[in-house]
């Protein structure tokens, strides 16, 4: 038996695709059925390692764990990963390909299609179900030629789409009408109903407006989803500046995080703005670095680009006023490889070939490789012994003086660098603040008397608990699963 797909498609990006294929994904899960999520293609440059090696979509790790599963590559057969604004790394079934400019992945989408129904294949032999995940919208017209992220996909697999639209942007029957009106024929008759997503008020007031779509479109309305205040997954990609998720008061340790031009992994940081005691804040483009007691360089699809970056937003003279009066610093990644002497390009691996100057904080060097770094780890912090886990993605690999004092210790490995006053860290390890011991222990350093335990892992498992009770609540799940040809439980 191969499983049935659905697929979850939006008005526009950041529609709560996402969050609604995460909460559909557990809600089948409760039930004991089998499900997977697949995202055909996502451009994101917060993602995860899989259990097969890959690297996949941040978003689609969240979904496997709503679905209680190790992620999987092929859950994100095709990942970009823009490194400029024209330009991205294509990445196939979890690993690097070749960079591409748009005009060239356009050309390439037959062969990426092939990738993502090979994919989708593995999956439909395994599971009982898959909710598989659009992109952005399926009616952009210039994308519509060879489109393997909407409705392309849809057509291939023949699955129902379930078509999403944010009320809180304002305008939701317009998008939800225009989307329809752009869709070929056999498009609009694969549209099986819509979902509104982040509704706050009455929704007696919204009936009218309710019963003129259905008549309007002829679909059906399958649920009005309400707006979930504190709802902690992990963004797909774009950074929430302005979340408000603990109290200001009673912080003790401020945290800046300069917001790099192709900033990724910034999710490194959520478990952070959710500490009491810490005030986090992301700096934008054209805003001074804040006095803080810790500054973290964070990972960077774009090393040397961003280097650059920060010496003209000024953020570089000041991250050396920060350690000049004792400020903490801690590079991860990307930004690791910026307090060394030395990053070299020759290959041309992300931008042009060359050689850029670091920080030069620390006594190494950084020669970008064509094989990407790609791991699951665990191991000890060098301080306080401390245990972690985490992953590498990195294409870099560093050498010189500094390594030999290491940040962290994994298998028979050594990670980063510590300074030898004890001043500043750098790691290739992302994820080291979801561990409560790795996480305190890194906050003491930085400054922190008290640092009171968050399990992050169970919370987002509580959020995601919490949200398939609001879609079990708000959404038609029995006609969900009809359209999945899967009988609704009945009473005994």
């Amino acid at each position: 038996m191969t499983a049935s797909t659905i697929m979850i498609q939006g008005c526009t990006s950041d529609a709560g695709k996402s969050t609604l294929t995460a909460g559909l994904c557990r809600v089948l899960k409760r039930q004991g059925i089998r499900v997977a999520p697949m995202k055909p293609q996502n451009m994101a440059l917060n993602s995860a390692v899989t259990v097969d090696g890959g690297e996949i979509g941040r978003s689609q790790a969240v979904q496997a764990q709503a679905c209680g599963l190790d992620a999987h590559s092929d859950m994100n057969p095709v990942l970009l990963k823009p490194n400029s604004d024209t330009g991205a790394q294509v990445i196939i079934h979890g690993k690097a390909l070749t960079e591409m400019d748009a005009a060239g992945f356009h050309d390439y989408k037959a062969v990426a299609m092939q990738a993502v129904l090979e994919s989708h294949r593995r999956l439909e032999a395994q599971f009982d179900v898959i909710i598989a995940e659009g992109a952005g919208s399926p009616a952009e017209i210039n994308l519509r030629a060879g489109d393997i992220a909407n409705m392309g996909f849809a057509e291939a697999v023949d699955c129902p789409v379930i078509l999403a639209a944010d009320i809180d942007r304002g305008g939701v029957f317009a998008q939800l009408v225009g989307t329809l009106e752009l869709l070929s024929a056999s498009e609009r008759q694969r549209v099986v109903g819509f979902v509104i997503n982040r509704f706050r008020g009455d929704p007696q007031l919204l009936r009218d407006g309710l019963d003129w779509l259905e008549a309007r479109t002829g679909k059906p309305v399958l649920g009005v989803v309400d707006y979930l205040h504190g709802l902690h997954l992990e963004a797909e990609d774009a950074i929430d500046r302005q979340a408000d998720i603990v109290d200001p008061a009673g912080h003790s340790l401020k945290i800046a995080v300069p917001v790099l031009s192709r900033i990724s992994n910034h999710t490194d940081f959520e478990v952070l703005r959710l500490q009491p005691e810490v005030d986090l804040e992301f700096v934008g483009p054209g805003e001074p670095l804040p006095a803080a007691d810790l500054v973290i360089l964070p990972g960077t699809k774009s090393v040397r680009a961003d280097l650059r970056f920060l010496e003209q937003q000024g953020w570089l003279e000041s991250i050396r006023r920060h350690c000049r009066y004792g400020g903490k610093l801690l590079g991860i990644c990307g930004g690791l490889q910026m307090l060394g002497n030395a990053i070299h390009d020759p290959r041309g691996i992300e931008s042009e070939p060359g050689s850029s100057r670091g920080l030069g904080l620390f006594d190494f060097e950084t020669t970008l490789e064509p094989e990407k770094q790609l791991r699951r780890v665990s191991g000890r912090l060098m301080f306080e012994n401390a245990a972690f886990s985490g992953y590498e993605i990195h294409a870099g690999v560093s050498s010189g003086p500094a390594l030999d004092s290491p940040f962290a210790v994994i298998g028979e490995r050594y990670d980063g660098a510590i300074s030898a006053d004890g001043q500043i860290l750098g790691t290739y390890i992302h994820g080291l603040f979801d561990e409560s011991a790795s996480r305190a222990a890194i906050l003491r350093w930085a400054g922190l008397g008290q640092v009171r335990e968050i399990d992050y892992f169970e919370l987002r498992e509580n959020s995601l608990d919490r949200l398939a009770d609001e879609l079990e609540r708000t959404l038609d799940i029995g006609r969900i699963k009809s359209c999945l040809k899967l009988q609704e439980p009945t009473n005994p």
